[in-house]
């Protein structure tokens, strides 16, 4: 299991000041040192926290892995060519939203997402596709070439009672046995926390965590360096 750290709000709270501090590419240098396996930042069309500036410099600096979060639009697209990260996790995105929703329709998508990963590969970019956790999307994300898929586990996160949360626990963990039984890499991610991450931790089949907020939040108490190694510890210890 491994654990890749989102620095979109540490962008966040930068642009609430439209400052130079806190420093996005800084506390990626804190987070590998801490133990993260990669970095994960969202260039949104908005550019309401993370901005051009911060993925080419994470580009020159990060040492493990930079997974740039995005929507396929063209503009995206030829910026994601240009810096080259190691790996792109392309996501459904809406103006008005405060954090991605749900999974990206890869059924309904499938063609505008194909040509956008024939592109990728051409740069020896790997893409991730973020979808809901569901058979078709996983098969759709197969037939179009994807390398990977990271299972939206929102709806487990925010479920308010244990039994909807161990049946979409239950879920989650039959998609990732799915997508691994077909070749994939499968990551998870969305509102995952200290208090909901363990149960998502234990499933063999998910080969990586991507956590953000909790992290952002938990560092303002105890510092991110800590706070990075606090929810390594959980989702490492058996």
């Amino acid at each position: 299991m491994r654990l890749a750290v989102n620095i979109d709000h540490i962008a966040t709270l930068r642009q609430a000041r439209g400052g130079a501090e806190p420093d996005p590419i800084a506390a990626a240098a804190v987070c590998e040192q801490a133990g993260a396996s990669g970095i994960v930042c969202h260039l949104r069309e908005d550019r309401r926290h993370i901005i051009d500036r911060d993925v080419h410099l994470l580009r020159k600096t990060i040492t493990t892995k930079l997974d740039l979060e995005m929507a396929a639009t063209e503009e995206i697209i030829a910026i994601a060519l240009k810096v080259v990260p190691d790996l792109v996790t392309l996501v459904p995105e809406k103006r008005q939203e405060l954090t991605t929703e749900g999974g990206l329709d890869v059924v309904k998508y499938r063609t505008k997402l194909r040509r956008a990963i024939k592109r990728f590969h051409e740069k020896n970019i790997l893409v991730s596709l973020f979808i809901d956790p569901t058979k078709d999307q996983v098969d759709a994300s197969l037939e179009i070439g994807s390398d990977m898929i990271e299972i939206h586990t929102g709806e487990y996160a925010e479920a308010t009672t244990a039994a909807r949360q161990k049946k979409l626990l239950h879920t989650v963990s039959t998609i990732a046995e799915y997508g691994k039984k077909f070749g994939l890499e499968v990551n998870a991610g969305h509102g995952l926390t200290y208090a909901n991450v363990k149960p998502v931790a234990q499933i063999s089949s998910i080969d990586e965590m991507s956590i953000g907020h909790a992290i952002i939040v938990r560092a303002l108490e105890i510092g991110l360096n800590r706070a990075v190694r606090e929810m390594l510890e959980l989702i490492l210890k058996p």
